[in-house]
Order: structure tokens, then C-alpha cells, then sequence
């Protein structure tokens, strides 16, 4: 039933640690170990034991140095989504790491000719990273920093910010390892049929990337957006990084102009997961974000070039038309891009092409329903502080992270609020503290995850508001970067 782990030098002492099929032990059950040896002697010996119960780690998080007197503490979600990110994170991991159940995983990952590719974020529930929704999530939560700094500074929350996007931009900075070649994943979609978690990996994974026999401009123009907004974040902090991120930015830029092309035709193993429709909206975006960063009227001309004309679809990690349009009027105050916004909000309020759930939800897509609502909550927000018909934004914007945070009864931000989801899909959430084994029995067992996924925001529910916590169900009850940037920058705004 078990594996010895250890042992003591005289052989007193041993550590054994349960197989998989025998890991999950349920309420009633009784569990009877026997241990056999032999002695020498007429006196038999006697011994005692501890049993361990690795599903439960003890993790509390820390406790908000001030309450901010909203109907939810803004503070307290702006520090749980933070530390969400610290969950997710792949690599050799600080001395200060706040989440007790991860560790050093994925020491290995490297370029074709051994460039250090460590570091980043896992995308969602499983241990893959991708450049393009990574990148993305880092320029969403750079905006919020940046346009509402004090929220972080007022909830004790502005060094663990700047940690928190400080460690997508190295691994971004580390991806360009060529003037015109730029690495966007690390791992493949196989390793969803297994379940384990992201500590289990150690071989070398697969890599792919974009160059100028392949090209991505839409994955390239958005390393180089969050480069640039990285700029505008770091410059006085941290002049050298500052400076560094700019550099890369400004040649990512020009690859990603000069080679132009789709990046899920180019990698193939991206298009089943993150697809990308189109990289004429990353370019503008690119250029504005760089404009913003350098002044250089380039810049705004290239945003303007390849600028995506009509109402958005809704602000994501492929479409970035929305916050062209934000971007675009507040740099320029030209009618034509406050229009465009007035329109894509038109589509998006009550009575608009968006359908809205009995309770409120704006319902986009099945696939993340929660995020397009906060994304474009967050735009909301920007748009409200920009004059632009304010009190309706902001209230649409409340309306909308209120249904996150609990108005509809519950919560849909794990370890936050009331009744939150305690079955997130999610690898390494799900699976014992080590050296317990994990497996599939892990995905299935009906129990609560070991550890409290702090801070993740879940896919969300249906068109009826219709909610499982279930963990075998990735279409609501996923987690991912991306879900929690616009969330958690609009709950800053």
C-alpha cells in the first residue's frame, strides 16, 4: 500500500508515503496498516507511528492590513488574485514563495540551442505555457497597475503587484532569443490526458516557436505590448530592466510588422488551445502601447494603420479591438475611435447584441463567461475616468464584478467570499502535498481540492446562470491567467 521514501541510519526509523490507488481515504473509512519485520532476541520491540494527512496544507493567506469599507473588500480580492498568479508560476521560485503546496517545477525547459526558457506562468489548470494569452494577461494587468496604482498602494498590495507582472516580463524577455525569432510555448496539449502537478516535471519539454520562416505578428505584437506597458510600469522603479524591456519591445515590434502572419499557423500545436483569428488588432496594439511608451509618432501611425474598424467583439487574449478603441480616443480624442467604443459598449449594455443572464451576467461566451464581462468591465471603468458616460459605465462595470464576487448568492473566486468554489479544475490544486503520488483519481474523487486555489477566478456560468462546482468540467470551472486580468484590473479601477 505504500513506498518507503527514508529511512534512518539504524534502520529505526522509516517514511513511507502511499500509492495512488490507496491515497484517498473517505469519512468513516477505516484504515488498517500493517508494517512486518523480523528480530533477533526473546523481547519483541515496540513502535510507534504518525499518520500525515497530506490533503490539507495549513495555507492561510495573510490577512488584509485594511479594510476598505466596500460591500466586498476590494483589497482582500486584489491581494488573493495576486497570490493566484504566485500559484501559477513555473520555474525555480523566490525564497519568499507565499504558496506553500508549489515548488521548483519545470527546471529544464530550453531553447533549440539551450537557451533558458524557465520561469513564466502555467496558462490554466494544466502545466503548458503559452506566449500569447501569457503575454496578454501581463499588458491587462500592467494597464490596471498603472491606471490605478493608488488601489494597489491603498490595499498594501504595490510591491507584490510589481513582483507579480515582474515575472511574466523575464520569461517574455528570455522567449526572444533572436532578432526575428521569439519562442511563444513550452510544453504540448498531450499532457492534458495525465494529471499530476507541475513539480512532476522533469525532462526537458517541447518548444515551440515564431521567426521569419514562420511568422506570428499577433503573438510578437503582443510580447511587445506588454513590454512596452512594462516600460511605463518599471521606468522609474527600475531603470535597467525599464530600459531592457523597451529595447526588446521596439525589435519584437519590427518583426512582427515585417514578417507577417498568424502564430497558430505557424505552431500548430498552439491552434487546438489558442487560436488566433486575426494580428491586425495586435499590431495596432502594438504601436500604441509603444507610442505611449516612446511618444514617437511611428508608433501612433502604425496604430492607426492597422487599427480594426467597427464595434468589438469584446476585449480578450486574441481580440484587442476594444482597447485599441480605449487607447486610441484617449491619445488622440478623434471622434471616430470614441464612436467606435460608444458602439461596442451599445452592443454590450442592456439592449444590446448581448445576451444577459436572469441575473445580470453580460454573456459572451460559454468558454470563460466571467472573464469577457470583467474585461470589459475593467474598459468600462477606464472609459467612466475618461468623462465618457461615466455614471452608466461605472455602474454597468460594478454590476458586473458584483455578480463575480457574490450578488448572486455565491462566489466565483475560489477562497473568497461566500460559498466559493472548492473544485476548481485544476492540476495542481487538486493533487496532496508531495511526496504524495497524484493521478487521475485526483481529477474524479469527490472531495475539495487539497489546497485553496486563493484568488482564481473560474470560468463561470451559463446563459441561466446555471453554476456546478465541478472539477471534471473545464468549460466553467477552469482557471487561467487570463481570466483573472481584466477581473482583477477592473476591481483595482
Amino acid at each position: 500500500m505504500g513506498d518507503i521514501i527514508k529511512h534512518s541510519k539504524d534502520n529505526t526509523v522509516y517514511v513511507l508515503v502511499n500509492k495512488p490507488h490507496t491515497g484517498i481515504q473517505r469519512d468513516g473509512q477505516t484504515l488498517d496498516i500493517t508494517v512486518q519485520g523480523s528480530y533477533t532476541g526473546s523481547k519483541a520491540p515496540t513502535a510507534t507511528a504518525e499518520l500525515v494527512n497530506l490533503a490539507h496544507d495549513g495555507l492561510k493567506p495573510p490577512t488584509v492590513s485594511v479594510d476598505d469599507g466596500t460591500k466586498y473588500n476590494y483589497n482582500e480580492v486584489l491581494m488573493k488574485s495576486i497570490m493566484f498568479y504566485e500559484a501559477q508560476r513555473s520555474g525555480k521560485l523566490p525564497d519568499d514563495n507565499r504558496i506553500t503546496w508549489r515548488g521548483d517545477s519545470s527546471l529544464l525547459d530550453q531553447g533549440d540551442n539551450g537557451e533558458d526558457l524557465t520561469g513564466g506562468w502555467y496558462d490554466a489548470g494544466d502545466n503548458i505555457k503559452f506566449g500569447f494569452p501569457m503575454a496578454a494577461t501581463t499588458t491587462m494587468l500592467t494597464w490596471g497597475l498603472l491606471r490605478y496604482k493608488d488601489a494597489y498602494q491603498h490595499s498594501g498590495q504595490l510591491d507584490k503587484m510589481y513582483e507579480c507582472i515582474r515575472w511574466p516580463l523575464e520569461w517574455l524577455l528570455k522567449c526572444h532569443t533572436g532578432t526575428n525569432e521569439l519562442y511563444v510555448q513550452v510544453g504540448e496539449g498531450k499532457s492534458h490526458s495525465t494529471w499530476d502537478r507541475p513539480e512532476s516535471i522533469t525532462t526537458r519539454q517541447p518548444v515551440f516557436k515564431v521567426d521569419e520562416n514562420k511568422p506570428g505578428s499577433d503573438v510578437a505584437g503582443e510580447y511587445a505590448a506588454a513590454m512596452a506597458a512594462g516600460y511605463l510600469a518599471f521606468k522609474d522603479k527600475d531603470p535597467t530592466f525599464a530600459a531592457k524591456l523597451l529595447q526588446h519591445a521596439k525589435q519584437i515590434n519590427n518583426f512582427a510588422v515585417a514578417y507577417k502572419g498568424k502564430y497558430s499557423d505557424s505552431v500548430t500545436a498552439a491552434a487546438e488551445f489558442y487560436r488566433s483569428n486575426d494580428y491586425n488588432d495586435e499590431l495596432s496594439w502594438a504601436g500604441v502601447w509603444l507610442y505611449k511608451a516612446t511618444n514617437d509618432s511611428k508608433y501612433l501611425a502604425q496604430a492607426e494603420k492597422y487599427y480594426v474598424s467597427g464595434p468589438s467583439w469584446g476585449q480578450s487574449w486574441d481580440d484587442k479591438t476594444a482597447g485599441c478603441q480605449v487607447l486610441l480616443y484617449e491619445e488622440t480624442g478623434k471622434d471616430k475611435y470614441k464612436q467606435e467604443i460608444e458602439s461596442t459598449f451599445n452592443d454590450w449594455m442592456p439592449g444590446g447584441s448581448i445576451p444577459y443572464s436572469p441575473k445580470g451576467l453580460a454573456f459572451r461566451n460559454q468558454w470563460g463567461s466571467l472573464r469577457y464581462a470583467s474585461n470589459m468591465a475593467f474598459l468600462a471603468l477606464l472609459l467612466a475616468d475618461d468623462g465618457l458616460h461615466s455614471s452608466t459605465y461605472r455602474d454597468w462595470a460594478k454590476g458586473q464584478i458584483h455578480y463575480v464576487l457574490g450578488d448572486t448568492g455565491r462566489s466565483f473566486v475560489c477562497g473568497f467570499g461566500v460559498n466559493p468554489p472548492v473544485h476548481p479544475h485544476h492540476r495542481g490544486a487538486s493533487c496532496p502535498t508531495m511526496p504524495a503520488p497524484c493521478g487521475m483519481a485526483y481529477l474524479t474523487r469527490k472531495g475539495p481540492n487539497p489546497h485553496v486555489l486563493y484568488g482564481g477566478l473560474v470560468g463561470g456560468p451559463d446563459v441561466h446562470d446555471r453554476y456546478t462546482d465541478d472539477r471534471q468540467n473545464y468549460q466553467i470551472n477552469e482557471v487561467a491567467c487570463d481570466y483573472n486580468a481584466g477581473f482583477q484590473s477592473a476591481v483595482a479601477g
